[in-house]
């Protein structure tokens, strides 16, 4: 019985490649050596898997920075800004079209599917001139051979590629993107060839859109793309992979009438309806790859359940026909529970990381062959039933009072335009208010200080001290920047969700659960394994001190419930709205304490609302009601001159904008500047909004320092289709990851450009 990995993580146990990277970034080492760093790790994935007896290896699910980047670049479809003039694509203009450079910004980032990953979105018009450009996929395969690996090529399938991707600018929004398939289909057709003559015998397309709500003109389009794919292919395995939902019926119809396919990857965790049509319907001979051990979180798998649905499969497609696989790529759960030394034993006999899904997977194939370990299953079987008992689980106060939610919407007494007025008379700012959104950059002393803090080298009070320096310094910056609502810049916090998590009981945490989220950049998120509940206040003293070093509003910073949901490694021994209400109800006690400590103005951070959005629409509404019901019972309870804001980022908003409007906030910051403006399309179409919105006005994920008049410009369109009176002037995002020598600049140009407009409006009335 044959087993596979769909991919596997790529920052290395120790986040290697995000060092190598961030070095070569800021010229500290070469290009040889950010190569060496990642061949090294290459070398150690094929053979870890190789020695656990995997047999369809991955290769080419490497990245430097992003797979679908990995695309556009094999595709040569660079936009024309980074002045590439062919060849093959060398790390200048791969890193510029990912994060920008001194001249022109990079191309959007948007959250792939409903994980918390992002992808880089190609840019795509009928004036591309596609060209062979990038030879990964060819040269990691080499690469794997010559050590001995003989591994399954991963390709982005090309209809998957270009419905991800979206219309240049410039180019009409009406343009079919499928219209270019007859023009990028010749070079899959070089690549192709190309792993065919290096030996390749199987090759992965991974076509993840299938699981989307597709009508019939794009469904057709796969059937297209693999006719005439289908001569190239021709003594080739090809296998199709799809993951993170169900088939429909007519997309799994679809599927298993591709021509030239040998196999289909089925994601039956988060697709289990999908089983259904498997049973009632697989092509005699073909194979299908079973993804029964879930990569997107850490629970180990019972292995016993596994094992009964892969014996009903079995007798369906054929003992020979049945690869076990994972759900998906291994990319978005954490690397080795080696590493970790600080879990509790009984915690971390719940647990499977990627090395240990690998494992899994082997014991399961073998099981099925008839060379089960029973000591491996006997001891998942204990630890299954473990958890189901453990005391620490469940928390029966915390149950009882998620429970008595049930009945009311929880909205504030006052509607938002009276809330408003009270906030101004309180507040007093100016028309075009400035702030940030939260975080400030996360220098190397403030990281040292930190890390010693953790680790005993210093006293409580030596970490306090040095705490309060860095926010004092952040908020003397922030005045004499002249910025009106000022943060505190989150120098007590490595991670907004990881910072929550320690404080908040039914959490664990890890001390090398790394995983990537984009390029360079990698979340730890916490573990929730156990009831929700807040002990006691987790941001009232910083807060409050940052407050007491000004005489202007200091936000009170705090995560959402529905964000720390997202972007954590959730229970899944009850439903995930079950969670969220625990987790709103903890953040509702911080918020009313913070109210109590006198700030006026708290923002509750939804980032990843949007990201939890299910595939399927018919899953959307109920989704939407929990989520949104979940943030307004944060701040149901505050007085109407205490100012809730809320930020979001890095997602399409304008198809949940009547949900972000039914969370009632006072005021809403929003990723804007990266997606090419696109969320002030919905006000063009009518949409009214009443609360206060500050659209980003320049991206922090680039380097780049944009000017007054860019930013003037930007907002200038914001206030064709938005009222003066609620426009917020803020960046995309938090600034931690960008450095002061970046931040300073930036932020001096757009408070410029906020009083440029000020002077300019006053002299129209």
């Amino acid at each position: 019985m044959a087993s596979h990995i769909v991919g596997y993580p790529r920052m290395g146990p120790k986040r290697e490649l995000k060092f190598a990277l961030e070095s070569f970034w800021d010229k500290k080492s070469s290009a040889e050596d950010l190569q060496k760093v990642a061949a090294d790790l290459r070398s150690s994935i094929w053979k870890q898997m190789s020695d656990a007896g995997i047999k369809y290896i991955p290769s080419n699910a490497f990245s430097y920075y992003d797979q679908v980047l990995d695309a556009t670049s094999m595709l040569g479809a660079v936009p024309p800004r980074y002045g590439w003039s062919g060849g093959e694509i060398g790390f200048d203009t791969y890193f510029s079209m990912a994060r920008g450079n001194a001249s022109v910004p990079a191309m959007e980032m948007t959250k792939w599917f409903d994980t918390n990953y992002h992808f880089i979105v190609p840019e795509l018009g009928p004036d591309v001139n596609f060209s062979y450009a990038s030879h990964k996929a060819v040269d990691e395969y080499k690469e794997a051979k010559a050590l001995g690996v003989n591994t399954v090529p991963v390709l982005i399938g090309p209809v998957s590629y270009l419905l991800l991707s979206k219309p240049a600018k410039g180019v009409e929004k009406t343009f079919s993107l499928l219209s270019l398939l007859p023009k990028i289909l010749p070079i899959y057709k070089e690549v192709i060839s190309e792993l065919k003559a290096a030996g390749a015998s199987w090759i992965q397309f991974d076509e993840p859109t299938l699981v989307l709500d597709l009508d019939s003109h794009k469904l057709q389009a796969f059937t297209a793309a693999y006719d005439d794919l289908e001569s190239t292919l021709s003594g080739l395995n090809v296998l199709i992979e799809t993951y993170f939902a169900d088939l429909t019926a007519e997309a799994y119809k679809t599927l298993i009438g591709l021509k030239g396919v040998t196999a289909y990857g089925l994601d039956l965790v988060r697709g289990a309806q999908t089983l259904d049509l498997v049973k009632s319907n697989f092509p005699k001979g073909k194979f299908l790859f079973a993804g029964v051990v879930d990569g997107r979180n850490i629970w180990a798998n019972d292995l016993a359940a596994s094992l009964s649905t892969l014996k009903e499969l079995e007798a369906v497609v054929g003992k020979e026909n049945l690869v076990v696989s994972t759900s998906c790529s291994l990319l978005h759960t954490a690397v080795d529970l080696v590493n970790e030394t600080k879990l509790d034993d009984e915690i971390k006999s719940w647990l499977a990381f990627a090395a240990q899904k690998v494992v899994e997977v082997n014991a399961l194939a073998k099981a099925l062959a008839g060379q089960k370990d029973e000591a491996f299953f006997s001891a998942n079987a204990a630890a299954q039933a473990s958890r189901k008992s453990s005391p620490r689980v469940t928390n029966e106060a915390v149950q009882k009072a998620a429970a008595a939610l049930k009945g009311s919407d929880h909205r504030r007494a006052t509607n938002v335009s009276a809330r408003l007025d009270a906030q101004q008379k309180k507040l007093d700012l100016p028309i075009l208010p400035t702030t940030t959104i939260g975080s400030f950059p996360q220098t190397l002393e403030l990281r040292r200080v930190r890390r010693e803090f953790k680790a005993n080298k210093i006293s409580e009070d030596d970490y306090i001290k040095a705490i309060k320096e860095e926010i004092k310094k952040v908020v003397d910056l922030q005045e004499e920047l002249d910025i009106d609502v000022l943060v505190h810049g989150e120098p007590e916090r490595n991670d907004m969700v990881e910072y929550f998590g320690e404080q908040l009981s039914g959490f664990a945490f890890t001390v090398n659960g790394w995983v990537q989220s984009y390029g360079s950049r990698c979340v730890k998120p916490p573990i929730i394994y156990g009831d929700v509940s807040r002990p006691k206040p987790m941001t009232v003293f910083w807060s409050s001190t940052a407050q007491s070093m000004t005489a202007r509003p200091m936000k009170g910073m705090l995560t959402g419930p529905v964000t720390i949901l997202n972007w954590s490694f959730v229970r899944n021994d009850q439903p995930r709205f079950e969670t969220c209400y625990q987790i709103a109800l903890a953040i509702k006690d911080e918020v009313e304490d913070l109210e109590k400590a006198g700030i006026n103005v708290i923002q509750i951070d939804e980032a990843a609302l949007r990201e939890g959005l299910p595939l399927r629409k018919s899953e959307h509404a109920f989704y939407l009601k929990w989520a949104v019901h979940s943030f307004r019972i944060t701040n149901c309870g505050v007085q109407d001159t205490t100012q809730i804001h809320t930020h979001m980022c890095y997602s399409n908003f304008n198809d949940i904008i009547h949900s972000i409007i039914d969370m009632d906030a006072d005021v809403i910051t929003i990723e804007n500047s990266r997606s090419d403006e696109k969320l002030l399309s919905v006000f063009r179409e009518g949409v009214k909004y009443g609360a206060g919105i500050g659209p980003g006005v320049y991206d922090i994920h680039s380097p780049r320092i944009p000017s007054t008049e860019e930013i003037a410009d930007r907002i200038n369109k914001m206030l064709a289709v938005l009222e003066t009176n609620i426009l917020w002037v803020n960046p995309d995002c938090g600034l931690k990851t960008r450095k002061y020598a970046e931040v300073k600049p930036a932020l001096n140009n757009m408070v410029a450009a906020a009083k440029l407009l000020r002077t300019q409006l006053a002299s129209a009335k």
